[in-house]
């Protein structure tokens, strides 16, 4: 999931950056509203997410900003300032911020919205690919590990090949496969898949993280990651190989 931090303390971004990347985010930091414009242009490499935008930027307001993103697009905006304000909440979701943080912020709810957001819609298509080689995430989810969920019947097929799951495992397992390659928080799955809190849960997730892999029988398909929670991995992208090089020109 591509994400743009759009914040003017190095020291800030640095932190943020950090834990977002190891939560399978790929961020770039803009440190102005006007890097932060220029960073929409697209470049071939898919669309933006969510942006992550703070207000006090040196360069221009950022509800101008948000404004302007706005306009560009429907990638979600969610504000994150130390303006606490009712004011500015309500000018800024007004202007069509996607959500408001107020800084200082707990981290986990902090991804759980960016979550949140990200699952509102499709992902806004990149104007730079044509539509014919545009890819969902379930198109790109079945080609690489030959995975499909169907939501209306709630069954899953691996190459073709249906599983049967429980109501919490395919819950589970859709939950995961919205975002290949995120890692999803383990109070976040609790949450959404059990509607309830982490205590005293822990070991059911275990339990149906364990069963999913063996009913898959793709073991790499769904990885832990220790001490945060799991992610869906896919298999690299092919690569075409190089043709053999032929024979040489003959002497003379």
């Amino acid at each position: 999931m591509r994400l743009l931090l759009v914040e003017d303390d190095d020291h800030v971004a640095a932190a943020l950056v950090t834990v977002l990347t190891k939560h399978g985010f790929e961020v770039r930091h803009a440190r102005t509203g006007n890097e932060a414009l220029d960073a929409l242009v697209p470049d071939g490499r898919g669309p933006y997410r969510v942006v992550l935008l703070d207000l006090g930027l040196p360069d221009r307001d950022g509800f101008d900003v948000c404004g302007q993103i706005r306009h560009r697009g429907g990638i979600p905006v969610i504000m994150v300032t130390a303006r606490s304000d009712i004011n500015s909440r309500i000018h800024g979701l007004n202007l069509g911020a996607d959500d408001y943080v107020v800084k200082p912020y707990d981290m986990g709810e902090l991804l759980a919205r960016i979550h949140a957001v990200a699952r509102r819609g499709v992902a806004p298509a990149d104007p730079g690919v044509p539509p014919a080689e545009r890819e969902t995430t379930a198109a790109r989810l079945s080609r690489l590990s030959g995975l499909v969920l169907d939501a209306d019947a709630r069954r899953a097929l691996v190459h073709g090949r249906p599983v049967a799951l429980t109501r919490k495992e395919y819950d589970l397992l859709g939950l995961l496969a919205q975002s290949p390659g995120v890692v999803i928080r383990r109070e976040q799955i609790i949450s959404e898949v059990w509607r309830s809190s982490w205590e005293g849960t822990a070991r059911t997730l275990e339990v149906h993280v364990a069963s999913l892999r063996q009913k898959l029988a793709v073991p790499s398909l769904i990885e832990t990651v220790r001490g945060i929670g799991y992610r869906l991995v896919l298999p690299p992208e092919p690569t075409e190989r190089a043709e053999p090089a032929g024979p040489g020109p003959g002497p003379g």
